[in-house]
This record gives C-alpha cells, sequence and structure tokens, in this order.
C-alpha cells in the first residue's frame, strides 16, 4: 500500500464502528483523535486503551487519541469521519461548527434519516457545517465482524471522486476492500432505507415463516427501496450493488444486526418500548421507519407497501401477522414490467 496521504484523521462518535475504523486508520499508519460525546468515557477508553463499552476485546494503539473536547478533537485534523447516529447527528455536529474549517472534508458513516426532516446525514452534517467536500461510507459491514479482519466490502461514495480516491487510501486493508463510487445519495438511501425492511425481515424470523417468505420479502423490499431512491434523483443501479442489495441481504440475516433483532423480539409477542429499553446501540431502522411516514417525506404516489406495515406494527400498534396478511392480500401486480416502468 502507498503512503498515507492524511497527517490526522477525526473520527466523531465512539461505538463500535467509529472505534473500528480509527483502529484501521491507525493500522494504516494514519494518526487519529477518536471523540466521545461523554467525558467519563473518553477518560476511561484513555486509561484503559480499549473501548469495553462498545467495543471489547481491541486494543486502542497509541496512535489514536481520545477525547470529548470537539475543539483539541478537530485541532490538525484533515479528514473527518462521523459516526453519529442520525436523531443525534445535528446536535452533535452543531458542537463542532466553530472546531472545523470550512476546507476540511468530512466523511458520513452514518446510515439513517432525520424524523423531523427527512434529511440523510450528509444533508444534516453540510446543513450544519456548511459546505464542503463531502463522502458517504457504507455497505454490508458490521463492526463485529471487520474489527476481526473478516473479509468486507463497502462503497466510498462521492461527487469528488479525489475525495472517495482518498477514503479508499486511507480505510483500506486486506480484509477491508473499499470501492468508490460515484452515487453518494443513491448509497446514502440505501443505507438508510434498508434497516426499515430488516426490521421486517426479524418479524418475519420472530412469526417462523419461513425461508421463502423471507426471500419474497427481501427481494420486494429492495424493489420499494430503489423506487424511493430513484424518485429522488439516485441511479436505480445503485440499489443493486454493496450499497443496497449487499447492505439489505448482511442486515436481514446476521445476528449482529441490531434491527433484525427489533423486528424478531416484535415479532415474538415483546413491545417496542421494551425492546428499544434493552439495547445499548441505536437501531436506526426504527427511526427511519419514522421519518418516512412523516410530514416531510412526501412520499406521493411512492408505493411502499412493506415500509408502511413496519410503521404500523411499530408505531400503531399493529398485529404482526395481520401485517402479514395485508401484505399478502394486496391487489395481483406484476414484477418485472412494474421494475421496466419504475426504472427504465
Amino acid at each position: 500500500m502507498s503512503e498515507p496521504t492524511l497527517k490526522h484523521a477525526l473520527v466523531i462518535g465512539d461505538g463500535s464502528w467509529g472505534t473500528t475504523l480509527a483502529l484501521f486508520l491507525a493500522g494504516n499508519g494514519i494518526p487519529c483523535t477518536l471523540w466521545s460525546a461523554f467525558p467519563e468515557h473518553a477518560a476511561e477508553m484513555q486509561q484503559k486503551r480499549e473501548n469495553t463499552r462498545f467495543l471489547p476485546g481491541y486494543r486502542l494503539p497509541s496512535g489514536i487519541t481520545i477525547t470529548a473536547d470537539p475543539h483539541r478533537a478537530a485541532d490538525g485534523a484533515d479528514l473527518v469521519i462521523s459516526v453519529v447516529p442520525t436523531q443525534y447527528l445535528r446536535s452533535v455536529s452543531q458542537r463542532f461548527e466553530d472546531a472545523l474549517s470550512g476546507m476540511v472534508p468530512i466523511v458520513s458513516a452514518t446510515k439513517g434519516l432525520e424524523i423531523e426532516t427527512f434529511k440523510t446525514p450528509s444533508q444534516i452534517l453540510l446543513e450544519v457545517l456548511g459546505e464542503r467536500p463531502i463522502c458517504v461510507l457504507t455497505g454490508p459491514s458490521h463492526a463485529e465482524e471487520v474489527v476481526a479482519l473478516k473479509p468486507a466490502a463497502v462503497l466510498a461514495a462521492s461527487a469528488d471522486r479525489a475525495l472517495a480516491q482518498r477514503v479508499q487510501a486511507a480505510l483500506s486493508a486486506p480484509s477491508f476492500r473499499v470501492y468508490t463510487h460515484g452515487d453518494p445519495l443513491g448509497a446514502e438511501l440505501a443505507g438508510a432505507l434498508k434497516n426499515v425492511i430488516a426490521i421486517a425481515a426479524g418479524i418475519c424470523d420472530g412469526l417462523d415463516l419461513g425461508d421463502n417468505a423471507k426471500a419474497a420479502l427481501l427481494t420486494r423490499g429492495m424493489v420499494e427501496i430503489a423506487r424511493l431512491g430513484h424518485a429522488r434523483g439516485a441511479s436505480w443501479k445503485t440499489f443493486f450493488g454493496l450499497a443496497g442489495m449487499g447492505d439489505l441481504v448482511t442486515t436481514c440475516f446476521s445476528r449482529h444486526s441490531r434491527n433484525r433483532a427489533v423486528g424478531e423480539a416484535i415479532g415474538r409477542g415483546e413491545s417496542l418500548e421494551k425492546v428499544l429499553s434493552g439495547m445499548r446501540m441505536v437501531a436506526e431502522g426504527v427511526w427511519t421507519a419514522k421519518a418516512l411516514f412523516g410530514p416531510e417525506a412526501d412520499l406521493g404516489e411512492i408505493q411502499m407497501p412493506i415500509a408502511e406495515q413496519v410503521h404500523a406494527v411499530l408505531f400503531d400498534g399493529k398485529n404482526p401477522r395481520e401485517a402479514v396478511i395485508d401484505l399478502m392480500n394486496r391487489a395481483p401486480t406484476t414484477e418485472m414490467d412494474s421494475l421496466i416502468g419504475d426504472f427504465g
């Protein structure tokens, strides 16, 4: 691998994925700072050189500085990677308004949609921190497997090809393949919306509906995601690559998937409140489903029947089995002709 071109990187967010990305940067010889929103957790990580709360068992090397001070974290950074849950992203990024130069590019590694505005993470970052080069890092990448050096592949998607290549070089490793991509909007929407379908897949598992049902669910769910993304200006092809189908498969089947786990628990009869109260990390699909049917979504004629039923189960108290019955009893239609009509 060529010598790193970055002098110092900042990772905003000390969850499992943020910590994993900091480890990969350090492994590639790029000094970085890992910022935590919680001073006590930053101090604990600094002392123990381990993130025992979110990524236990992996030593944080000396190349990673840990702090809860935004100005100290941003000092000298020539690349920022944001890994903050979407519903907290606006308030966290506001803490960096005076700390970050307007020239520093940002990589958004968060998958979700803001409930109140229906904005993507990169749109929130640009709104708060000002116009600057931005890149979306997304794809099938559960931190638990990536940090264990199990093979994975993701996208660095940006309208700025040079920035995408810079991110590719900074994070690539023998076990971690980073592709560049030119459709950041599609990549970001795919990463957000697949979490809603993953909740549906978990409900499918909780109800023990079988493999045929789950296969149909994933396939038709991908159509819904692509339909919305294409209507918003993204390339439909993006949704059938790593950002879309690749991430969807992982999230709908993996034992590491928080969104699938939420759905499975609900399918077995647990309430959403109970499920969420027992989780340490955020299941983004819950809030993305809420955003999808919020006042700013403006779906218009876009049909998303699976997402609609997920929303009804999560927020309207609909019985999951009734949701399945309603999906199966929709008016008969075509498959491939519909795809050509939507995407052709």
